[in-house]
């Protein structure tokens, strides 16, 4: 039996830090401290070749547990709907319209973050509200 790896999940997107920001802000992520030698990100990026710069941000869980999320820079835009989301888990264990209310004030806390609502999924007792984030990527409250 292989032993559980541990992984990071990558996002392709327009602007990485801003994007990185946003997911800190969905899952109370951090960014971490920036490379040896530079008191901030902003120094870092201001070291690299101008082609590099602004091309990667990552932001991590604080506890460890969760994967790293690493996001990169490409040239192209977002044209399809994602093959791989990540479900933001608030309502787990909740049923009916108690789960229903949990998933709703979460969707109320990220649309002035930038999120967008896409629809409420409810059959009277389960649900899940599928949104976007600031660069259109496709996840959802569950």
């Amino acid at each position: 039996m292989s032993a559980i790896k541990r992984f990071q999940v990558t996002f392709d997107c327009a602007s990485p830090e801003r994007l990185a920001r946003f997911w800190c802000e969905v899952l109370g992520y951090v960014v971490p401290p920036p490379p040896e030698g530079f008191a901030t990100w902003d120094d870092f990026n201001s070291s690299l070749p101008h082609e590099e710069r602004d091309s990667w941000f990552a932001c991590s869980d604080p506890s460890g547990v969760g994967p790293r999320l690493y996001f990169q820079r490409v040239p192209e835009g977002k044209v399809v709907k994602n093959r791989v989301h990540l479900d933001v888990r608030v309502g787990t264990g909740l049923v009916g319209e108690e789960r229903l209310a949990v998933l709703e004030a979460e969707c109320a806390r990220l649309i002035p973050l930038g999120a967008v609502h896409v629809q409420t999924l409810y059959d009277g007792h389960d649900a899940c509200i599928p949104m976007q984030d600031i660069e259109g990527n496709e996840f959802c409250i569950d």
